[in-house]
């Protein structure tokens, strides 16, 4: 069962503007990297359940943040349907990314009051979304269609939320674009939690990254 409501998951999104997005089939290797990202400031984790047997990884993550890193908030992307759903909702996931709009998924999370937040790419799939009780769109791929399509929906529907996904990076020029496009949050994979970091077990240097990443997006908002 979630810890989390759907509220308060996106009040959590809204505040600290950045959900990293992260994959490993090593239970242990996924511990450090979920404790570097916390000790980062981190209070959100997207695990991208895209292996074989990644609910058994998922479920032992997140055990281990309720039992270690308390106000982690941990959910599942790459969901593709709604009985991989209701699976990761039965082991506490928090949240729910799917690469795109599928209302049986909608409905099984809303039947539990979790987030669910769909990769949209029109203002048809957004308005769908929002229609079917969406909180916080995804925008996928960001890199497709960039903060220009933000600031074009966010003119005449400035109530909507939007997380672009794919083509985010911790530069500070490329996360002004995007915030001063007018997202709520961006999610960030291997910009973030690179393939270097992981082969080179570099703990200490990601939790630095997620910590200036966070005061950067911070010091845009300003």
């Amino acid at each position: 069962m979630a810890q989390y409501s759907r509220i308060e998951v996106a009040t959590v999104m809204k505040e600290t503007g950045m959900v990293p997005l992260f994959y490993h089939p090593d239970i242990e290797l996924g511990k450090k990297v979920l404790r570097a990202c916390y000790d980062g400031g981190a209070r959100l984790m997207e695990f991208t359940a895209r292996g074989d047997f990644a609910f058994e990884v998922f479920s032992e993550l997140n055990k281990f943040a309720i039992k270690e890193l308390p106000g982690m908030i941990m959910g599942v992307g790459s969901i593709t349907d709604a009985g991989a759903a209701s699976m990761f909702l039965q082991m506490g996931a928090n949240f729910i990314v799917t690469p795109s709009l599928r209302e049986d998924i909608a409905i099984a999370c809303n039947r539990r009051k979790v987030l669910w937040s769909p990769g949209c790419g029109s203002l048809t799939e957004i308005n769908r979304a929002e229609e079917l009780g969406c909180e916080i769109i995804k925008l996928f791929p960001g890199s497709t269609y960039g903060p220009g399509f933000v600031k074009a929906i966010k003119g005449p529907q400035p109530w909507t939320n939007i997380m672009p996904t794919g083509g985010v990076s911790t530069e500070e020029s490329n996360l002004r674009g995007w915030f001063d496009a007018g997202v709520t949050c961006v999610g960030m994979g291997s910009k973030l939690i690179s393939k270097e970091v992981l082969a080179n077990k570099d703990y200490e240097g990601l939790k630095t990254k997620v910590s200036e990443t966070l005061d950067l997006i911070k010091k845009i908002r300003s």
